[in-house]
Parts: C-alpha cells; structure tokens; sequence
C-alpha cells in the first residue's frame, strides 16, 4: 500500500484527536451508570413480600424483552441485508445494526436496574422521602447515562472505524454510511415504544377498568391479577421503551447536525468541514459532563421536596452546557468564524427548557388546566374528558411558538438569511442543544415509573400508608416530569426532522440541483395529504391495539374473579394467576407493534418509487427536473408528517398527562380544597346547591343513618351534628371513591394510550420516516 498522503495523515490525526476525549466522555459515562447500577443492587430489597412482587415483575418484564427482541433480531438482519443488496454499502449496513444493537441495549440496561430498584425504592421509603427519591433518581440515571455514553460511543466509534482505519472520505460517511446508525436506532426504538406501550396500557387500562371501576377495589389492589401485568409495564414501556426513544432522538440530532455542518462548509479552506462535523459530537460529549454534574448535584440536595430537587439539577446541568457550548465555540472561532452556532445551542437549550415548563403547567396539578379538569369530573365522565381534550388542544399552542422560536434565532444567528446552509446547521445544532443535558433529563423522565411500581409494591405488601404516601407524591410528581421528557423528545423531533428534510434536499438531487417542494404541483400537494395522514393512521392503530387488549384483559380478570373463589373478597392464601395476565399483554403487543411500524418504514419509500415511475412512464424514461416526481414526493410525504405529528404528539401527550394527574389531584383530596378556596365558607352551600338526584339521595340517607346513630346513643341530633354530617358527607363526595374521582378514573384511562403509546411514538414516526428517505434517498431518481 503507497504511504498516505500528507494531507490525509494529517486529517487522520485530527480526527483522532477529536475522538479521543469525545469517546473518554461516553465511556465515563457508561463506567458510571454501571457503578450506579452496582450501588442499587446492593441495597435492601425488602422483607419477603416484597421480595417475591420484585421478582415476578423483574421477571415479567425480562421474559416481554426476549420474546419481543428475539423478533427484532430477525428484523433487523433481514434490513440490513435489503441495505446491502440495494448497494448502499456493507458500511450503512453495519451501521444500522450497530445502531439497532444500541438502542436494545440502552433500553434493556435501564429496564433491568428499574426492575431490582422498586422494592428497593419502597424499602427507602420507610426511611422517608429524600431516601426513596434518591434510589428512584439514580435507577433513572442508569438510564439516562447509558442512552448518552452508548449514543456517543457508537457515533465516535464508527467514525473512527471509517474515517481513520479503513481510510475513508468524510462526506460518504456522514452522507451515508454513519446514517445507518440513526436508522437503526429509530427502528428499534419505534417497535419498542409501539409494543411497550401497548402491553404497558393494555395492562394498565384492564387493570383499573377491572378492578377499581367495576370490581371496586383500590389501584394496585393484590387481589387485582392485572396488576403485576400493569407493574411491569411500567418498565417495558416507561423505561425500556422510553430509553429506545430518546436514545433515537439523542443520536439523530447528532448525526444530521454533523452532516449539516460539514455541508455548510464543506468548500471552505483547511479543514473547516471537518471541525464544523465534530462540534455538535463535542457538543454532546461537553453535555454528558454537563449531565454528571447535575446528577451529582440532585443527589447532593436531595430534600423532601423532589419537584425542586429534580429540577434544579436539571437546572445546573443546563447552564453549565451553555457555558461550556461558549468555551469550545470560542476554541474554534477561527475556523468557524461565527458565535451564531453557541447562540444556536443556547436557543435550543432556552426552547427545551421552555417546553418543559409549559408543559409541567398543563399537566400538573398545581396549576389550573389540570385542576380544571378535576372540576369538570364533578358533573361526570364526559365533562371530564370535553375538558381533558380542550386542555391538550390548547397546551399545543405554546411549545409550537417556542420551537418556531428556536429556529427563527438559530437560522439567523448563524447567518441563515445570507447563507441558508449555515442557517440549517444552526437549526441542527439547537436539536442538539435541546438533548445535549438527556443524561440528566432522562433521569428525571424515569425515575417516575420507578416510584409508581414502588407505591404497587407498598400496596401489594400491606405497608403502612405513610410509605404509599410517599411513594404516591414521588409518582404524581414522576408524571409531570415524563410528560416533560415527552415534551423535550417531541420539540427536539420537530428541529431534528427539519435538519433531516434539509439533508434530504441536497442528496435527493435532481440534474444536481437539491430539490425544492413546490406547492402548486399536484405531486407535492397529494404527498403533503397522505403525511398528514399518516400520524393520524399511527395512531388509530396504536389506540386500537391496546383497546383489543384492554378488552382481552379485562375478561381475563372478570374470569378469575368469577371462576377463583376468595379471590374477590381477598381470602387468605388465594391468588390470582397474575401470569396469565402478563401473557395476554405480551401476545398482543408482540402481535399488533408490527403493522404501525412497517407503515413508518414503508411509507416514504413506496410514495417515492410510485411517483418515480409515474413520471418516467409519463416521459419516456426521463426524470426532468423541472417536474415534481418521486424525489418531491417524498419531501411533501416528510413535511405533511412533520407538520400533523408534532401536533397530535403534543395534544396526546399533555392531555394525557393532565388526565392522569387531575385523577390523583382527587384522590390526594385536592379537589376538596379547591372547592374550600374557591368558594370559601359558604363551599358547602355551593356543593348542596349542585348535588346530583343520586347524591341527595345518599345524602338523606346518610343523615337519617346519621341521625338514627345519635339518638340511639342517647344524644341530640341538632344544628351541629347536622352540619357535621353534611361537612363529612360532602367531603367524602370529593375524594377517592366518589363520583368525580369515577369519572376522572374513565379520563384518565382514555388518557393512558395518548400519553404512554401513541402520543410518544409520533416523534419516532416522524423522524423514521425523514431518516428512511434520507438512506434511500438515491432510489426516488
């Protein structure tokens, strides 16, 4: 082999020296997960109760991974091979499964230290909140850690393995094969997101539709066989299936930010290509420092107030990327030539943060949107939900203004206007500074499922209330920040589907012009329509899956119920046959994740090819590039998508939320004291004035019972005692058990598949199918 060229050793020497530290970051991030994951293990799982519920959801949970990944194998080796044969490179093809083997492995190390930290969490809890926060938090920042040091690890590793040992150039390897990487993780974490969350609503919707609606009995219940099922769940779809997602989402900006910048300058002097492609990877590397200090930094100021001690760390984590996203532009500023791409990270930071805030105020109950919803349970379950989808409507608004934000500032501060190239970089970089904290964000999103099969165990195992006191607190505050980590990986889809779309443009190059979407060709305008379809179809499918199995659960309890004698009175020593449970919900997301997602996958490249053909049959073979044929397809296909999925995204996901947390407003006895603020000493009044027939009729039962009681032991049933039986009586009609919580349990079981299967898959959709056109970019010519 003839000695490399000079200019190409020096090349491979700065690209090592790039790689070094950015790979030394991913693996401390990896080595601490894992020291993380062995402090866990260590503690006290609890007395045997405990012990034997941890086991079978751990389990559970295990045996729904194998099964569904043992599909995904097959999946993915039959992709890679259709990659291969197609021409695109035995590269794309490892790539994609290196990408693939990624994300499974990201999602099951998070499942795995998730499982052994509930009993472990509810353990601490009878120490006291900060204890049980902290075993919660860090089980979350296994996730978080592992996501970011393998995304990092992965990207750097095949840089490495392209650019620097097998000696290949830049532009095809981030132009081709280092996509295949995003390609694998997106589908992976589309079939994990889609199956998790059917089994984990299936379960979750039987469970509470069987078991506190029509049996009865408390959530969590022992005597309810769904509930292990709905217990692991939690872990396969909130934490497996969540870490898949965000780990898609993490990788994707940083690719196509990569690509982006080396566009931008690729005919620029030295090698400003090659540094403008690395920032957004130093970029990720600073933040996963960023991610270690906030961990540390909540765990250090752990209090009894966990809403603060999350959000603080997130907090620190955040700024201290702004400062170090500063540094390292200025280090470059020579060669980059411009502040706009710091400016551009902290916008994208800025607009993050933003959504996260906004949504925590449409669906925590500290505030009026979801208390509103509390209010409307009051006159029944349709009520509740009318004002549930009017929450999630409007809760649209806001964050869609945040994200034109951040791309309104990166574009110009990066000089879009003068160059429209640097512009899309900037766009690309605010993606990544929106997820450059994930370590830290991630684990604030995971900690919640933790704590809510914590409360199921404390539950399960008879503790006392002050422990599911708790871990109930730990669990409504977990809800508000998954609905966060949903807002952040559905804003973060938004910028890193538009970097994908603007990478498309140049490479789906027509006569060597990047194409443009003309919205007067017909072409375009019916690919636009079926995009915006398509998410819409997404979700009908997912919906109607865990609707089928929720109906196939609910018979299996309603049938142990029926056929196990004591099981619904809780008789010593009887059971239920919880992996039965397990069982149906495994069957039905195995069987009903596969449709939804080969519609993402199929999509774009059946638009592209039947366009292509179409107009080279209507012109004898030619592909002319002043007609919109396959290749313009598929961009109107990609932005008719982008447009109606980030919407419906958000809509499903914050309405969701705000359903489940209004449920446990009530249950916490937050709607009483709400009804006592706003109405003050004359509430009882008020509340006598809108009883419904079937409520004063309890109500003088009640206080003839009430005074039959008095009299008999001898007393006066007077003015006092009657206002004490109505204070009683009408606070019991807003709290748990009462007819406003029934209806708010139904608002909330619409709201479970919106918030947790099809809300949060429509951010993969969107980027699947931009990633799937930009592989297969060269086949719509």
């Amino acid at each position: 082999m003839p000695p490399a060229a000079p200019q190409a050793v020096v090349r491979e020497m700065e690209m090592s020296a790039y790689l070094g530290w950015i790979l030394l970051s991913a693996v401390l991030a990896i080595v601490i997960a894992a020291a993380l994951y062995w402090r866990i293990t260590r503690m006290d799982p609890g007395n045997d109760v405990m012990r034997e519920l941890n086991r079978l959801i751990f389990e559970g949970a295990n045996a729904f991974l194998k099964r569904e990944y043992s599909y995904l194998v097959v999946f993915v080796i039959v992709v890679a091979a259709v990659i291969f044969f197609a021409g695109l490179g035995w590269q794309t093809a490892l790539s994609f499964v290196c990408g693939a083997l990624a994300s499974g492995l990201a999602g099951w190390f998070g499942m795995r230290t998730a499982t052994l930290a509930n009993a472990r969490t509810t353990q601490a809890a009878l120490s006291g909140m900060p204890a049980a926060l902290r075993v919660a938090f860090n089980s979350g920042s296994v996730l978080g850690l592992a996501v970011v040091g393998l995304g990092v690890l992965g990207i750097g590793a095949l840089l490495w393995l392209f650019t620097v040992v097998l000696g290949a150039r830049l532009d095809i390897t981030l132009d081709q094969y280092i996509l295949g990487f995003s390609l694998g993780a997106s589908s992976i974490a589309l079939f994990a997101r889609v199956g998790g969350g059917i089994f984990t609503k299936a379960a979750d919707v039987g469970a509470d539709l069987a078991g506190k609606v029509e049996a009865g009995i408390p959530e969590d219940d022992p005597r309810n066989p769904a509930v292990i099922a709905d217990n692991v769940g939690d872990n396969v779809g909130d934490v497996a299936g969540m870490g898949a997602d965000l780990f898609e989402s993490y990788v994707g900006s940083i690719i196509s930010a990569m690509l982006l910048g080396f566009l931008a300058l690729r005919g620029e002097v030295g090698d400003a290509a090659l540094t403008a492609a690395m920032v957004p990877l130093m970029l990720a590397a600073l933040g996963i420092v960023a991610s270690i200090i906030g961990i540390g930094y909540t765990n250090l100021f752990t209090s009894s107030q966990p809403h603060a001690a999350l959000r603080n760390g997130t907090f620190v984590a955040a700024a201290l990327m702004a400062l170090g996203g500063f540094l390292l532009v200025g280090f470059y500023f020579n060669v980059l030539g411009t502040w706009g791409i710091a400016w551009a990270l902290v916008a994208g930071l800025v607009a993050g943060t933003a959504i996260g805030l906004l949504t925590e105020f449409y669906t925590s109950a500290e505030f009026n949107p979801t208390r509103s919803i509390s209010e409307s349970s009051r006159t029944g379950a349709a009520t509740n939900i009318i004002s549930g989808l009017s929450v999630g409507m409007v809760s649209t608004a806001a964050p869609v203004i945040m994200i034109g934000l951040a791309i309104l500032v990166s574009f110009t501060a990066c000089g879009g206007f003068a160059n429209s190239a640097m512009g899309l970089f900037g766009i690309a970089v605010a993606a990544v500074g929106m997820l450059s904290t994930l370590g830290v964000t991630l684990a604030v999103d995971a900690y919640g499922p933790v704590a809510d099969n914590a409360g199921g165990i404390a539950e399960q195992a008879h503790l006392p209330s002050e422990v599911r006191a708790i871990t109930d607190r730990l669990d409504s505050v977990g809800n508000t920040t998954a609905a966060i980590g949903k807002g952040f990986a559905i804003g973060s889809a938004a910028l890193t589907a538009l970097a994908f779309f603007a990478a498309y443009s140049q490479k789906a190059s027509v006569g060597g012009q990047p194409i443009s979407i003309d919205l007067t060709e017909p072409v375009v305008v019916i690919s636009l329509l079926i995009g915006a379809m398509l998410p819409f179809l997404f979700s009908s499918l997912t919906m109607s899956a865990v609707g089928h199995a929720a109906q196939e659960m609910i018979n299996e309890v309603r049938r142990q119920f029926n056929e196990i004698p004591g099981l619904r009175e809780g008789k010593q020593g009887v059971t239920g046959d919880s992996t039965r449970c397990v069982s149906i919900s495994t069957a039905a997301a195995i069987k009903r994740m596969v449709l939804p997602g080969l519609l993402a996958i199929a999509a774009p490249i059946i638009v592209g090819l039947v366009f292509k053909y179409l107009e080279l049959a209507a012109n004898q073979g030619v592909n002319l590039p002043e007609v919109a044929g396959g290749a313009e397809a598929v961009g109107g296909l990609l932005a008719g998508a982008l447009v109606s999925g980030v919407m419906l995204a958000l809509f499903m996901a914050n309405a969701g939320g705000a359903w489940d947390n209004a449920k446990k407003h009530i249950e916490q006895d937050g709607l009483a004291l709400q009804m006592r603020n706003q109405h003050g000493e004359h509430w009882q009044d008020y509340m006598m004035q809108n009883l419904n027939p079937t409520e004063l009729k309890r109500y003088d039962a009640y206080v003839t019972a009430e005074r039959e009681r008095v009299v008999a032991e001898g007393g006066s049933f007077d003015d006092a005692e009657r206002l004490q039986s109505r204070t009683v009586f009408l606070g019991a009609q807003l709290g748990k058990g009462s007819d406003p919580h029934k209806a708010a349990v139904v608002g909330d079981t619409v709201g479970d598949p919106f918030k947790d299967t099809s809300g949060p898959s429509l951010n993969i959709l969107i980027k699947l199918m931009s990633i799937v056109a930009l592989v297969f970019a060269v086949l719509f010519n």
